[in-house]
């Protein structure tokens, strides 16, 4: 069966980083594009970085372009977010997804809470 898990959260002071890990199974990775979403606290759920199923092609959200870069390993089928010059505003629970075979597959999220 389909599984995405996210890690690699945690607490980071303002200005720090942290890369987050999705390791996936149970389909084809290399043929599917990846998402990385957040939730915060009171907030919809919103899309942070997708990336094509071949690493090539990446787009993120105004709120972190230039700070953060989503990359991929289709042999270690696991999609990474590096998250640089990490703000307060960033403190969420972040979210991995994908799309495959008319189904949206999540994980459990990892949390990320940015503060001094």
């Amino acid at each position: 069966q389909v599984q995405v898990v996210e890690s690699g959260g945690g607490l980071v002071q303002p200005g720090g980083s942290l890369r987050l890990s999705c390791a996936a199974s149970g389909f084809i990775f290399s043929n599917v594009a990846v998402r990385w979403y957040r939730q915060a606290p009171g907030k919809e759920r919103e899309l942070v970085a997708v990336i094509d199923s071949t690493g090539s092609i990446t787009n993120y959200a105004d709120s972190v372009k230039g700070r953060f870069t989503m990359s991929r390993d289709n042999v270690k089928n696991t999609v990474y977010l590096q998250m640089n010059s990490l703000k307060p505003e960033d403190t969420a629970v972040y979210y991995c997804n994908v799309f495959w075979h008319l189904s949206n597959y999540w994980g459990q999220g990892t949390q990320v809470t940015v503060s001094s």
